[in-house]
């Protein structure tokens, strides 16, 4: 490879870098969380295309697998919203019947705090992450630790505020240990989750790591197989527009500039899509 090409590749990862927020690798010791199996060898090596700006995505089958849905049991319904309600007071009557819903208050460990989703009500991107970690249930918001310190980041690359955008998470509690949510504790969650993209109804979806792109496809597809490429979510009406992508916490894990890019690449496709052209810095 001639040294021109070696400095064109390298202006162009500095450039992701510093889109990202990012002012220094870290070093080996830095990383030594184990990267799990399942996202350790990314499949999809193409940067996610810019689509057509159309109103309606490519249909779910187009981008669905063959492979067997993750849900064992039909997706519980959404709650009933009143549509005299404007959005913020829809929002605070989910949050209210969130914080009287016994089965989910037998779900919260001592000291912690139920965790509803924060943002613009008119948001055009929500973006759906998979439960609560120890600092959102110390705070009760939606990715407020490490985690969402990059997510802030990446949504300042794009652009916009934290305040311009919609964050939420398929449950709204922390699962004992931080572990990855249950199939029983995904279904406690969805109709609020729903309800919130019933209220805001946004214009694209950014599904944040595997768990929350599961569940919201329904499918047991990987994320490495999932992003990069537009799906549908068709559980409200009418369908949205949802691009997967690899969640912050994973990119904290395993810190590599092909995975940095691989997301910076899915922002770009959901900027694109709504009309909006990516920064650029000199």
């Amino acid at each position: 490879m001639d040294s021109a090409r070696v400095q064109r590749l390298l202006r162009q990862h500095l450039h992701t870098d510093a889109l990202l927020g990012v002012d220094a690798v870290p070093t080996h010791a830095d990383a030594t969380t184990a990267t799990p199996a399942a996202e350790a060898a990314p499949v999809v090596t193409q940067t996610a295309p810019a689509p057509p700006l159309r109103p309606a995505p490519p249909p779910r089958s187009a981008t669905a697998t063959s492979a067997a849905p993750a849900r064992l049991t039909p997706a519980p319904p959404p709650i009933q919203l009143d549509t005299n309600d404007d959005k913020p007071t829809a929002l605070r009557k989910l949050r209210e019947a969130l914080a009287q819903d016994q089965r989910v208050l037998d779900k919260l460990m001592p000291g912690t705090q139920l965790v509803f989703g924060e943002g613009d009500p008119d948001a055009e991107i929500m973006f759906i992450g998979e439960g609560a970690g120890e600092d959102e249930a110390r705070t009760g918001r939606p990715f407020v630790g490490r985690a969402g310190q990059l997510l802030d980041n990446m949504i300042k690359a794009m652009g916009l505020q934290r305040e311009q955008v919609y964050i939420t998470n398929c449950v709204h509690f922390r699962p004992p240990g931080n572990r990855t949510p249950t199939p029983d504790e995904i279904d406690l969650g969805w109709p609020y989750m729903i309800g919130q993209v019933q209220v805001v109804q946004p214009k694209a979806i950014v599904a944040l790591g595997g768990t929350s792109a599961k569940a919201l496809l329904n499918t047991s597809t990987g994320i490495t197989r999932l992003r990069g490429r537009w799906h549908e979510f068709d559980a409200v009406s009418p369908p949205i527009a949802l691009m997967p992508t690899f969640h912050p916490a994973f990119l904290l894990r395993s810190y590599t500039r092909e995975n940095r890019a691989k997301v910076w690449a899915d922002l770009c496709a959901v900027l694109e899509r709504l009309g909006k052209q990516p920064p650029k810095r000199d």
